[in-house]
């Protein structure tokens, strides 16, 4: 990646929506020219998807918790368990003292602890430990 590739990425994840004419202009191309590179970065990986931001708590899911996950066996086969609980937006192979971290966005602290119960029937969950998201301070894009 050079430097044109890296204003691209870190302006498509500012806003993905804008037009290649807008992008081609901030970064001194022209609009065939970003479409192409911006074409290229998805072909080798570096763009994987273009997606939307939206605010979890307009949508009923205001709850913020990210839940470690202690476990009696490796977890590393578990990836669709994990998957099968919507309210899990990420689940991480760890190291540590836990096994799995989990990122849970939920309506309710009762849906939360729903959650959690879930996470307890999958083979191998020996525990969990929840920490509830207060406020967030910001989120950032990747930095390149």
């Amino acid at each position: 990646m050079d430097d044109i590739d890296r204003a691209l990425v870190l302006r498509l994840q500012q806003d993905a929506g804008q037009s290649y004419a807008a992008l081609g202009t901030a970064v001194g191309l022209s609009a065939g020219a970003t479409h192409e590179r911006v074409r290229k970065l998805r072909e080798r990986g570096v763009i994987r998807r273009t997606t939307i931001d939206v605010d979890p708590a307009a949508v009923g899911s205001g709850v913020l918790a990210y839940v470690m996950v202690d476990s009696n066996a490796w977890m590393g086969e578990s990836a669709d368990d994990f998957a099968a609980i919507p309210e899990i937006q990420e689940a991480h192979i760890i190291a540590g003292s836990a096994s799995v971290l989990v990122k849970v966005r939920a309506a309710s602290t009762e849906q939360l602890q729903d959650v959690l119960r879930r996470l307890y029937a999958i083979d191998g969950v020996s525990g969990t430990h929840a920490t509830v998201v207060l406020d967030t301070f910001f989120e950032r894009p990747l930095p390149l």
